[in-house]
């Protein structure tokens, strides 16, 4: 009997059992090194849906099981595109895998309040584009056709479009996967179905006629979930609070205080990095890719303790899941009205001009469910013509979905409205 061989790709053809789609498979060798990398499983200490967990208590999902489940549901369009004679080689396959595995993994801990905090305005795309191309450095190009497919730089536009568009695999997968872990039952979309009415006419993807009520469900279902999940009042709440945590941190890091935390938080909270230094420094995203959920609250439950009041404060309320109160309306606020509101913040909690921004603030949050003005989705008719979506569906609350919904927020303490 001949030495067994640890490397043999048939070892790499892992099973994995799925809690939305049931057992899914790694789909080469190349996918299966990939996810075993340490910038990948990282993923597994960085939630999907940040604070949404402080409203549903289920929702303690990661992005890496977002991203194999992305890339399953790629696995499955690519299938059925063959099925109907669209020509895809195996490279061009591998490279829309690896694309779609790797569209998340430049997203820090608690992504977008990290963006604009400890970091300086630097997009999570910026990071991952980054660091794929770190990884094909490693894995001698394997990752080339993936790296153009993910920048949108692939002659076959639709291999880009089922990574990122407005009905791509990306959308799918978390729109079914953040449903299933909060148990918000209107996020649910028929993902199979979708599938098998995708289509590719002119290199670019549509969707058959037949497909269409399905294609509007999806479009419901996501306007649903981003005001039941992503932007629901508690969660973006919890949100405001996490960023002004940060953001005090990184006033008191400039001050000189004392701050504890990770080598990784500590880097990024005494020193301000932005694009530029993402790019053309490599220490700066050696030490973004050790940063995880667990050196924010890590670092949080400790200041809980630190001798800056205002700090102290911001975390204990998050700790302990005191969060600000939120007054949405579909109209901007009264100046007066606000005005009275934020002396009255000051008043009671002793704060001056400056400080008080810590715990009273404006904001619009904005959703556009479907926009076609933008990389809109085609339907494919019958007699073999192209219509947008928006035109060629009779449902009136599809049009609906068409136009941008604009809340206005204001966020203030607890204890003024209890006082007020």
């Amino acid at each position: 009997m001949g030495e067994i061989n640890l490397f043999e790709p048939f070892n790499k053809r892992k099973i994995l059992n799925d809690p939305v789609y049931g057992f899914i498979t790694m789909p080469n060798e190349l996918i299966y090194d990939l996810v075993e990398h340490p910038y990948f499983q990282r993923l597994r200490r960085i939630k999907q849906v940040g604070m949404s967990h402080l409203v549903y208590p289920g929702a303690n999902h990661t992005r890496f099981h977002h991203a194999l489940g992305a890339t399953h549901l790629m696995q499955t369009a690519i299938t059925n595109l063959r099925e109907k004679g669209i020509e895809i080689s195996e490279e061009e396959a591998r490279g829309a895998l690896v694309a779609i595995l790797l569209h998340d993994i430049g997203h820090g801990p608690f992504s977008h309040s990290l963006e604009f905090t400890v970091v300086k305005n630097v997009s999570h795309e910026v990071i991952s584009a980054l660091l794929m191309e770190r990884l094909n450095k490693e894995f001698k190009g394997a990752l080339t056709t993936g790296i153009k497919i993910f920048k949108g730089e692939y002659p076959k536009p639709f291999l880009h479009q089922l990574v990122s568009s407005q009905l791509d695999m990306d959308r799918l997968d978390y729109l079914s996967r953040d449903s299933f872990y909060t148990g918000v039952s209107e996020g649910v979309v028929s993902n199979q179905r979708i599938i098998k009415m995708l289509n590719v006419y002119d290199n670019n993807l549509v969707v058959e006629e037949k497909g269409i009520y399905s294609i509007e469900k999806f479009i419901v279902a996501r306007r649903l979930m981003y005001w039941q999940v992503y932007l629901h009042k508690t969660v973006v709440s919890a949100e405001r609070l996490l960023i002004n945590i940060l953001t005090r941190a990184k006033f008191c890091a400039r001050r000189g205080d004392k701050l504890f935390g990770s080598p990784p938080l500590c880097y990024f909270l005494y020193h301000d990095y932005g694009r530029e230094d993402f790019v053309n420094d490599p220490e700066v995203i050696d030490t973004f890719v050790k940063l995880d959920d667990i050196d924010i609250m890590g670092a949080i439950k400790v200041w809980t303790n630190h001798e800056d009041k205002i700090l102290s404060d911001l975390c204990t309320k998050l700790t302990d899941r005191r969060l600000p109160s939120v007054i949405l309306s579909k109209s901007p606020f009264d100046e007066s009205e606000i005005n009275k509101l934020k002396q009255k913040t000051m008043d009671l909690l002793h704060l001056n001009t400056e400080e008080v921004k810590y715990y009273f603030h404006l904001d619009v949050l904005e959703n556009h469910a479907y926009d076609s003005a933008i990389d809109g989705i085609n339907i494919l008719t019958k007699t073999g013509n192209l219509i947008d979506l928006a035109e060629a569906s009779d449902n009136r609350t599809l049009l609906a979905q068409t136009e941008a919904v604009k809340k206005y927020v204001l966020y203030f303490p607890k204890e003024v409205k209890k006082n007020a």
